[in-house]
């Protein structure tokens, strides 16, 4: 059986990329290890949010969860000063956030780590930092498969105009997110995940603080774990990567489309 670490930035992310496909592992009999770089506070640091990431990660199937113990940098225009004692992801030097990565990795020997694409998805920092952190842990720790999760941008534009749809505040830029995640063309696995919808969104369910959030985030999360488990199957129960090998400077080089 194989091991599987995926990489993400904050609890709640390892639901909404890659939950079905770790649940789909798990439930096929392979080992599952979720690492977070960080504890999603951006204040002092609690460890609240690293509970509901444990309590989602049981749902899941995964069998361990790690933390790097960075603290969340925030998404927008200000990037704020670092909390008392820890330092934001982003401002992290990464060779030393790779080596704590790696640290993992060399323990679990994975046959692949998941990360993102070189975009972090929608392109906050954080995600970004996980990319270039994965790539550069897979390389000090000898894995050979990075699988970045992302979504073909038609998808994404598809979604955002079905949550319009659904009056769930989400305003969004048109420009914007047709420059975000990932060409079709440059996907490389789809995976079928809607046996385990219900999973994927009990899973959801579990990151209750995100869910009681005041972003436009939160509010789609909030309509998600409401949604039917059959509707909440057709618009999640699919994820979609892009396999690459680490190489020089961390990006990797394309596979070949199996």
């Amino acid at each position: 059986m194989a091991t599987i670490v995926a990489f993400h930035a904050h609890p709640d992310d390892e639901v909404l990329l890659t939950g079905g496909t770790l649940a789909r592992a798990a439930a096929e009999g392979h080992r599952v290890v979720i690492v977070v770089a960080t504890d999603g506070v951006m204040g002092a640091a609690s460890g609240v949010r690293l509970d509901e990431l444990r309590a989602s990660a049981a749902i899941l199937g995964a069998h361990r969860v790690e933390h790097l113990g960075y603290a969340d940098s925030g998404h927008g225009a200000v990037l704020y000063p670092d909390p008392p004692g820890r330092t934001r992801f982003v401002r992290a030097d990464t060779e030393e956030a790779a080596a704590r990565l790696a640290s993992v990795l060399r323990e679990e020997r994975p046959d692949a780590l998941l990360g993102y694409d070189a975009n972090g998805g929608y392109g906050h920092r954080d995600h970004v930092k996980v990319h270039e952190v994965g790539h550069r842990a897979a390389e000090m720790a000898g894995v050979r498969t990075v699988l970045e999760a992302t979504m073909p941008r038609d998808a994404v534009e598809r979604l955002a105009r079905l949550i319009r749809l659904a009056r769930i505040p989400f305003p969004y830029d048109a420009g914007a997110l047709r420059a975000a995640y990932s060409p079709a063309s440059a996907i490389t696995h789809r995976v079928d995940v809607g046996r385990f919808a219900r999973q994927k969104q009990a899973a959801l369910a579990a990151h209750g603080t995100a869910l009681r959030g005041d972003g436009r985030g939160a509010a789609v999360m909030r309509a998600a774990v409401r949604l039917p488990v059959p509707v909440f199957g057709l618009l999640l129960g699919r994820e979609w990567f892009i396999r690459r090998r680490p190489g020089p400077g961390g990006r990797g080089e394309a596979a070949e489309r199996p």
